[in-house]
């Protein structure tokens, strides 16, 4: 008979929330009476933060300033996801490209996103464009490392299985090369994601007229804390929801690597006197 003090104390959905928040809910609780008689200019009252943040969320101030930023995040993302897998999977096939190519991507991996902020201003000015610049150069090295490592990753079996087919060029890339590569580059993906809401911030603090970065910027010159830290912990929020739905796409994509078992069809079954087949339901 099992021992019942061995089995979780929670269990179900309820049971797994509350287990997954209970961390996050003690800490602001914390952090709300810890600060709630603070004079310090510099830290201010958590119930003022929330009161900037909620104000600036309800006249539309944020959300303006939210989508101006996600726009660059995804268009830059976008942008690498294409140079980044198109890339890697050319290079990760192609040996003597590759030897060719590495002292050239070592050094440029290398150089820090943010350190090319300058260089960027100077050459391209302000405005979206050079942000969304700033993001694809630091988010897709991640993405074009990880996809060459993964189809270095790919057993000899494979490869030489699908030349015995003689697949298509189309197709052995699109079946084979980049499902085996998949894994690899979503964690390139997952890296890239966080740091593009990094690069987003940075820019729009040097190059920007508008975006979260902005926003915090003009909390920063108006001497107003609260509204430099509203937008800190807001932009930690967009990064959190950026990273679940991440996780939920990845999970889906996935499946089959994470060992998720695929729902099977369920059937039902024609009245036996009608002597029908089985068909599963739509």
């Amino acid at each position: 008979m099992a021992n019942r003090s061995s089995r979780p104390l929670s269990r179900g959905p309820i049971g797994s929330t509350l287990n997954y928040f209970w961390l996050p809910v003690v800490l602001i609780v914390v952090w709300w009476f810890a600060s709630a008689g603070s004079q310090s200019f510099f830290l201010p009252p958590l119930s003022e933060i929330v009161r900037v943040l909620w104000t600036d969320l309800m006249n539309g101030k944020l959300l303006r300033e939210t989508l101006f930023s996600m726009r660059n995040v995804l268009l830059g993302l976008f942008i690498a996801l294409v140079l980044g897998i198109g890339f890697g999977l050319l290079i990760g096939r192609n040996k003597a490209l590759r030897v060719a190519v590495w002292p050239f991507l070592a050094f440029l991996r290398a150089v820090p996103g943010v350190a090319v902020v300058p260089v960027v201003l100077v050459a391209m000015g302000v405005g979206p464009g050079p942000q969304i610049f700033i993001i694809v150069f630091g988010c897709t090295f991640p993405i074009l490392l990880n996809t060459i490592d993964g189809v270095r990753g790919i057993r000899e079996s494979i490869i030489d299985t699908a030349r015995a087919y003689r697949l298509p060029e189309t197709l052995y890339v699109r079946s084979v090369l980049l499902p085996a590569a998949l894994p690899q580059t979503m964690a390139g993906i997952r890296i890239s994601l966080s740091l593009s809401l990094t690069l987003m911030v940075v820019a729009e603090f040097s190059a920007g007229n508008a975006g979260l970065g902005r926003y915090i910027m003009q909390g920063q010159e108006a001497f107003r804390p609260a509204q430099v830290w509203a937008g800190t912990i807001y932009v930690g929020i967009v990064g959190y929801l950026l990273n679940v739905i991440f996780l939920f796409v990845e999970r889906r994509l996935l499946g089959w690597y994470f060992g998720i078992p695929r729902r099977a069809p369920r059937y039902r079954t024609a009245p036996s006197s009608a002597g029908k087949a089985i068909k599963p339901e739509a």
